[in-house]
C-alpha cells in the first residue's frame, strides 16, 4: 500500500511539474506574441486589454487531436447530421425567420436550404454556439506546434477586428477552434466576408440578419452555383484506376467530365445527370476507417461540393451539408 501511495504522489508531482512548465512556456510565448501584434500595427492598449486574460487551455489541444471528421465512418457522420430531428428544427427556424431568410436567398442567389443546412450542422441552428474563450483558444492553438502559424494569423486578424471596432471583445465566446457565431466564422472569414446587413454599425454573427447574410455573401463570392448538384452516391466497378479515387479533402484531383466515369460506375444511368459537368470521385472512408473498402462508399462530386470544402475542408462535412440541404428541399 505504501508503494502505491508513493507512486501516486510521484505521478501527481510530475503532472503538476509538467503543467507548470507548459504554463511558463505559454506565458513566454504570450509576451512574444503581444510584441508581434503591436509590431503588426495593432494598438498596444487593445493587445493588452484582449490578451492579458488569455490562458493555456489543455482541453483545446485534446479537441484538436480528436475530431469527428477523423474517426467516424461516412454513414454514421452523415446520419447524425441530417436526421429528421434536424429537419424539424430547421423548419421551425425558417417559419420564424421566413421573411428575412427569403430576402437573403433572393438577394445573394444562394438557396435557403443550404444556409439552413450549414447553420444546422455548425451550431444546431444557433443552440450550440460554443462557450470557449476564443482568445484563449486561438492563443493555445497558436502556442501549440501542430498548426501554429495558421492560428497565429487568425489571432492577429481577430485583434485587428477588435481594434477597428468591427467585433466587440466582450462577446468573443465560441468553439474550441476559435470559430464564432451562428455559422462558426473564423476571424479571417469575418474579415473577408461578414457584413453588417441591418446597417446598425456592428456585425452581429449571433443574430439572424447579419449571420445569414454573411454566410450567403461568403457562398456567393466563392462561386456557389444555385440549383446545381453537389454529389451523387455511386457504385464503383473494380476496374477504376486508383488515380481517380480521391481520399483526401486537401485537393480533389483527376477531374473529368462526368460521362468519362460512366464506364467505372454501375449505377451511372440512374444518377439523373442533366449535364456533363466537370466531376471527380471521392472515397471518404479509405484513409481514415481501419479496414474500409477501397470502392465503397464512393461519390461522384461536382464544383458545388468543392465550394463546401472551402468552408470546411472535410469530405464528410461537405457530404453531410449537401445531404441535409437536399432533405430540406421538400420540407420548406
Amino acid at each position: 500500500m505504501l508503494k502505491i501511495i508513493i507512486f501516486i504522489l510521484s505521478l501527481n508531482f510530475f503532472l503538476i511539474t509538467d503543467a507548470n512548465a507548459v504554463k511558463n512556456e505559454f506565458n513566454a510565448w504570450l509576451l512574444e506574441f503581444k510584441a508581434r501584434a503591436v509590431s503588426d500595427g495593432i494598438s498596444k492598449s487593445v493587445v493588452d486589454d484582449v490578451m492579458d486574460k488569455a490562458i493555456f487551455l489543455p482541453k483545446v489541444i485534446e479537441y484538436d487531436r480528436y475530431q469527428p471528421e477523423f474517426y467516424e465512418d461516412t454513414f454514421t457522420y452523415i446520419k447524425k447530421r441530417s436526421s429528421r430531428k434536424k429537419i424539424l428544427e430547421g423548419k421551425r427556424l425558417y417559419k420564424k425567420e421566413k421573411k428575412i431568410i427569403d430576402k437573403i436567398e433572393n438577394e445573394f442567389d444562394v438557396e435557403k436550404e443550404l444556409l439552413l443546412a450549414l447553420m444546422g450542422i455548425e451550431t444546431n441552428f444557433g443552440k450550440y454556439l460554443g462557450k470557449m474563450d476564443i482568445v484563449s483558444s486561438l492563443a493555445t492553438l497558436s502556442f501549440d506546434k501542430r498548426r501554429s502559424e495558421f492560428f497565429t494569423k487568425e489571432l492577429i486578424i481577430l485583434l485587428n477586428l477588435v481594434d477597428k471596432g468591427i467585433v466587440k471583445k466582450n462577446i468573443l465566446y465560441g468553439s474550441w477552434a476559435g470559430a464564432f457565431g451562428n455559422f462558426q466564422f473564423m476571424p479571417r472569414t469575418i474579415m473577408n466576408f461578414a457584413i453588417d446587413y441591418n446597417k446598425n454599425k456592428t456585425i452581429e454573427l449571433k443574430k439572424t440578419e447579419d449571420s445569414f447574410a454573411s454566410a450567403a455573401n461568403y457562398l456567393k463570392r466563392i462561386g456557389w452555383k444555385k440549383n446545381q448538384p453537389c454529389f451523387f452516391k455511386i457504385n464503383l466497378k473494380d476496374n477504376i484506376p486508383k488515380k481517380y479515387l480521391n481520399s483526401s479533402a486537401r485537393k480533389i484531383s483527376n477531374k473529368k467530365k462526368a460521362n468519362f466515369f460512366k464506364k467505372y460506375i454501375n449505377n451511372f444511368d440512374k444518377l439523373n445527370l442533366k449535364n456533363n459537368s466537370l466531376s471527380a470521385i471521392i472515397i471518404p472512408d479509405k484513409d481514415i476507417i481501419p479496414g474500409a473498402e477501397t470502392h465503397s462508399p464512393a461519390y461522384i462530386v461536382f464544383d458545388n461540393y468543392e465550394k463546401i470544402l472551402t468552408w470546411n475542408r472535410s469530405l464528410r462535412f461537405a457530404l453531410a451539408v449537401c445531404t441535409l440541404k437536399e432533405n430540406f428541399k421538400n420540407e420548406i
